[in-house]
């Protein structure tokens, strides 16, 4: 198929397109490089520019003939979005809905959208499935639901068809060590740790010890970028007009921080300083997906199915590339 990837020089976007083009499928990349990576993608695949500019969006699907969109342009920072919430539904939601203002236009159906766990906001029990209540606790989660409230009323009248799919804590890098995670700030859990045990950071921060947990700390499902890239590859060859489908993307088992920072530890073989401080806003507790339907729908099963083989890889890239993507010379890393 003929694709856009929008924010596809980001970290989960950036393992897609190289998943996409492993399954034969031709890639265009829309990203206005604000968080992504120039080095992540091909150069002559990349178009910069953003999702807010209809005109552009518009131009791109028609002069590449676009068959299908896997949307990823969006901002994705919880504490961020508790103090900017209108940053989020601008970019995120109205974002969003010129993107489909756009595609519509230029008659192109089909929509994969990358969407998260924190729609869920604090569930009821776990793990989570996905007709459980959604009831986000921050702006970032609600910007997310809300375009996928506009993706399901648009199939309802058969103008597209589209896939969701809420992934819970991507992580982990390419297991060639040639695209990770290189965030500006910087604030996924395994990073700020490898980070610290490079000496790049003097500790890692541990945001609340008194949450309903074992270990007192927060607990999240960790599911590895290329798990979530085969997931989005998949999704898009099941697409059909006129449906739409939500999945979970999770391993269903959880890790607290505590856990997380033993498992670098034990991998990278050194001690993490740690410092324990109060919990953040818009964090909840425990986070565990029921990926039962993603496996039926799409036939996806993870392949990096434990903690330690996850962190192997981002390690492998943070010890490789310890500023990032600066680390990196040429086109791609």
């Amino acid at each position: 198929m003929r694709v856009l990837v929008t924010g596809g020089a980001g970290y989960v976007g950036s393992h897609t397109v190289r998943a996409l083009l492993d399954a034969g499928h031709q890639v265009w990349v829309l990203d206005n490089l604000s968080r992504g990576h120039r080095q992540a993608v091909p150069r002559d695949l990349l178009i910069v520019g953003d999702i807010r500019d209809c005109g552009l969006l518009q131009q791109c699907l028609r002069e590449k003939r676009i068959e299908a969109v896997l949307h990823f342009a969006a901002f994705a920072l919880v504490g961020e979005s508790m103090q900017q919430p209108q940053l989020y539904y601008e970019n995120n939601l109205q974002g969003g809905l010129t993107l489909l203002k756009a595609m519509l236009a230029a008659e192109v159906p089909k929509i994969v959208f990358s969407s998260t766990c924190a729609v869920y906001g604090v569930p009821d029990s776990l793990p989570i499935v996905e007709d459980m209540p959604t009831h986000p606790v921050n702006p970032y989660g609600r910007s997310k639901l809300s375009f996928e409230w506009a993706l399901a009323d648009l199939c309802r009248v058969g103008q597209l068809g589209y896939a969701t799919l809420r992934y819970f804590n991507a992580a982990g890098a390419r297991s060639d060590a040639t695209l990770g995670e290189d965030h500006d700030p910087e604030t996924h859990l395994i990073p700020l740790i490898l980070q610290t045990a490079l000496g790049l950071r003097p500790y890692v921060e541990i945001f609340g010890t008194d949450y309903d947990t074992p270990d007192g700390t927060c607990i999240r499902d960790y599911v590895h970028v290329d798990d979530l890239a085969d997931a989005h590859v998949r999704a898009l060859e099941r697409i059909r007009i006129g449906t739409g489908m939500v999945c979970n993307l999770g391993v269903g088992r959880g890790y607290s921080v505590r856990e997380v920072i033993a498992a670098c530890q034990e991998v990278t073989g050194i001690r993490i300083a740690v410092k324990e401080s109060a919990r953040r806003p818009g964090d909840p507790p425990q986070l565990v997906a029921d990926g039962s339907r993603a496996r039926q729908l799409l036939g996806w099963q993870p392949r990096y199915t434990d903690l330690r083989s996850i962190v192997e890889t981002a390690w492998r890239w943070h010890r490789t590339h310890p500023h990032g993507f600066a680390t990196c010379s040429g086109q791609t890393c």
